[in-house]
């Protein structure tokens, strides 16, 4: 036989390390049933077992972590069923399974029967959310299906006195564990469907064969039947129940189904006063919005009236004339500087030649100075009389002064424009040049429109 090379040499370490490789990621995890032998409890905790049928054996460990969930005493001879992951003790060499769940084989069969159930309703849909009705935020009455002697049904009537004590309950009794729970919770079901808003399935905590009658198909189809909104409290949190699966909302515990089905009272009127206050001020943002709104509409209307307009007009006239004023003084000041200069440069020149045809120059810009005055007060003097033209043309006043009157209504000082709102026994005002008058219409007349 030929020697193997130094790279086809391995430890027996490394053999047993592949063997747990190709072990654990080839078979993964398994259910294996089977009866206990050589079981051995040391103190750390973990549990050591051999699992056996009528022809072969195989060695299992299960490690604290795991069996802390245990609800029974694993003894020998016992039947379980145990689901583990296969793999090999490296220090030893030898294959044995690791168990991270263990249970009375009795159990086993029950859990097939669930899953098989489970997932025919699956593929029916019971379980589909879009199938679920809503839990009414406050129900008028609320039906209990459940043991009536139970600790169960106390719990819960406790816990709805104290929320919301003004709402009805009626208990609806049946047995919740035996062979005629599950026909006779069906009923119960029935019973109480259409005579309340909101129906609480209930039973106390268990173990799965107690909590059973919760998973037979005769109650998943009441439940899924039912046209009133189903909430389900079934054992403990860690139950699970097909009833669970089928029921408008599952709570935990019988209790937290009571606290789904009502609102606490004093929430809700805490809730009802917010919502009091809240309608309040918005009715008073409304109210306020709405008067400065008015308000705003009440100025704009004042500042379209003739009075305002001629006001504005009036005003633009002083302001123009102030401007022509200030224009002709500036000018005039500009020109006294320049004589002032002029005369200044004149007495500087000492020739008698020099001195006349400065004074003479000095006459020119008089003359010329007295011209610009003149013309540029004439100019401004012109676009004064033409701004005024304007104005009194647009104002009120000048159409009155031309023999025209305004009439409006004495009550609110609306406009008549023709006769089309003028009525006998209205009381009228009417505004001349000079001053007004009011009077009493005691017939009216309109003049026909010319057709032709």
């Amino acid at each position: 036989m030929r020697q193997p090379a130094a790279n086809e040499v391995i430890s027996v370490s490394e053999l047993n390390r592949q063997a747990r490789f190709l072990l654990e990621s080839g078979l993964k995890t398994v259910w294996l049933e089977g009866e206990i032998s050589n079981l051995a409890l040391p103190g750390s905790g973990h549990i050591y077992f051999s699992l056996k049928d009528q022809s072969a054996q195989v060695r299992c460990a299960m490690f604290r972590g795991s069996n802390r969930n245990l609800n029974f005493k694993p003894v020998n001879g016992m039947a379980v069923l145990v689901h583990a992951k296969v793999s090999i003790y490296e220090a030893r060499g030898e294959y044995q399974c690791v168990a991270d769940h263990m249970e009375e084989a009795g159990l086993g069969q029950l859990r097939r029967q669930f899953e098989a159930l489970k997932q025919k309703l699956v593929g029916e849909g019971l379980f589909a959310e879009e199938q679920k009705q809503v839990i009414p935020s406050l129900p008028n009455s609320i039906g209990i299906v459940t043991s009536p002697s139970g600790a169960a049904v106390r719990d819960i009537l406790n816990i709805l006195q104290r929320r919301f004590p003004a709402i009805p309950v009626v208990i609806y009794p049946t047995a919740v564990q035996g062979d005629t729970a599950k026909t006779r919770i069906a009923e119960a079901i029935n019973a109480a469907d259409g005579n309340h808003d909101v129906i609480i399935l209930a039973r106390g905590g268990g173990s799965l064969e107690d909590l059973w009658a919760f998973n037979e198909e005769i109650v998943a189809r009441a439940i899924f039947a039912a046209q009133t909104p189903i909430i389900s409290g079934v054992g403990h949190e860690t139950d699970f129940t097909i009833a669970d699966l089928v029921a408008d909302l599952r709570a935990p515990t019988p209790s937290g189904a009571a606290e789904l089905a009502v609102p606490d009272r004093d929430d809700w009127m805490r809730n009802l006063q917010q919502l009091e206050r809240r309608a309040a001020r918005s009715a008073a943002l409304f109210v306020s919005q709405l008067e400065l709104s008015l308000s705003q509409t009440a100025h704009r209307l004042t500042r379209c009236s003739p009075q305002a307009v001629l006001q504005q007009r009036s005003q633009l006239l002083d302001e123009l004339g102030r401007r022509l004023r200030q224009s002709i003084l500036n000018k005039v000041n500009l020109n006294k500087i320049e004589i002032n200069r002029l005369e200044n440069k004149v007495k500087s020149n000492s020739p008698k030649a020099a001195v006349q045809n400065k004074q003479q120059k000095r006459g020119l810009l008089r003359v010329r100075l007295q011209t610009v005055i003149q013309q540029t007060f004439e100019q401004r003097s012109h676009r004064l009389a033409v701004q005024a033209g304007k104005l009194h043309t647009v104002s009120p006043l000048a159409t009155l002064d031309r023999g025209y009157a305004i009439v409006s209504d004495s009550g609110n000082g609306k406009i008549m424009a023709n006769t089309a709102g003028i009525k006998s026994g209205q009381h009228l005002t009417t505004r001349l040049s000079d001053g007004a008058f009011t009077s009493t219409v005691t017939g009216v007349q309109t003049t026909p429109d010319d057709k032709n």
